[in-house]
């Protein structure tokens, strides 16, 4: 069994705006005090030996924008292993056409697994058995396999999977049919689906035999995999903005969910940072502080010159990166991508994003 595994790499991360911006985006950052980029770590993760694979069987997805950064920050990584995205069409079209082209490489009976480049994964073992347990379920049977992240509380920020009926244990993990998917739901829909026991949060990482989703694209997604069968990356322009769960896991009777008991984060914003570092200490602090009576403060600096001083405050986030200063309330930060529309509006103002 030949096993691919892809690292989707074309994200913006706009929610670390200003640390994050155009040609610096989220997945080429150290958010962890790791030393190491989201990109490099999910990257270390699937090709240290112990985990099977190398970089000669290790493909990336990425924009026309970061192909350049990706290939500074894996310089391991075979050119030809290297997918281009002339423009960004969200991640049916990626995962469509990598799928794609391993199939032409390596044939259609490979198993092709996606990671997004920018998540955090804490217990790395646990990520390699259940990695192992997915890739023997897609191996076995036609399935598309997702991995399905416990919840550890009523988060609407995340889409969520209801477990249908067990199919049996692989690699000792269990696994489930889905039910299906929901969206990101609001907060008294969301304690419910905790109540139940059935739910997990949607990873974002999939597996499956490449003929077994390239026939279930065909059946469900026409529009994309057809343009991409005539005229491979060529045919983007013509391909509709639209993501793998909604243009496929959402419609195929192949779903498959093996809950993941790894510790997981996806990153998605300045809070982030807290969930990983805080500890028992008032504030998070990844610049040189001087704070009055401040606490529950998330403060960053790109640059080791700098010093922040704060008075009085609480609950905020402040990031100070070469020309720009974010100083903005915790519970506000989805609101940044509002704020990165009125500079995209403003010529005066681009050269900051």
């Amino acid at each position: 069994m030949h096993f691919i595994p892809v690292i989707l790499a074309g994200g913006k991360g706009e929610r670390f705006w200003p640390l994050s911006r155009k040609q610096r985006p989220k997945q080429f950052l150290c958010l962890d005090g790791s030393g190491r980029s989201l990109l490099q770590a999910t990257a270390d993760r699937l090709t240290e030996p112990s985990s099977g694979g190398k970089y000669d069987d290790l493909w990336v997805v990425t924009s026309s924008l970061l192909a350049q950064g990706v290939q500074e920050q894996l310089p391991s990584l075979p050119v030809e292993n290297l997918l281009v995205e002339p423009e960004g069409r969200d991640t049916a079209p990626a995962v469509a056409w990598a799928t794609l082209e391993i199939a032409k490489r390596y044939g259609e009976n490979t198993v092709i697994c996606f990671f997004p480049a920018d998540h955090w994964i804490g217990d790395q073992e646990a990520f390699k058995d259940t990695i192992s347990a997915a890739t023997q379920l897609a191996a076995s049977q036609k399935a598309i396999v997702t991995l399905g992240i416990t919840p550890s509380y009523a988060s609407t920020g995340y889409g969520y999977i209801e477990q249908g009926e067990s199919i049996g244990s692989f690699n000792g993990l269990p696994a489930y049919r889905v039910s299906r998917f929901t969206e990101k739901p609001n907060r008294e829909t969301a304690e419910n689906f905790l109540a139940t026991g059935r739910f997990s949060w949607n990873s974002g990482m999939f597996f499956f035999q490449a003929g077994v989703v390239l026939e279930e694209l065909h059946a469900h997604a026409p529009e994309i995999i057809v343009p991409l069968e005539e005229k491979g990356a060529a045919a983007y322009s013509e391909l509709a903005k639209k993501s793998i769960d909604y243009a496929l896991m959402e419609k195929t009777q192949l779903a498959y969910v093996l809950p993941a008991s790894f510790s997981w984060d996806d990153l998605g914003d300045w809070n982030a940072i807290e969930r990983l570092l805080k500890g028992d200490k008032p504030n998070v602090e990844l610049a040189k502080h001087v704070g009055l009576d401040t606490k529950g403060a998330i403060l960053y600096s790109s640059s080791e010159d700098e010093v922040i001083v704060t008075i009085g405050l609480e609950d905020v986030v402040i990031v100070r990166d070469r020309n720009v200063t974010l100083i903005v309330n915790k519970e506000r930060t989805q609101e940044i991508k509002q704020v990165l529309k009125t500079l995209q509006d403003d010529p005066n103002l681009q050269n900051l994003l």
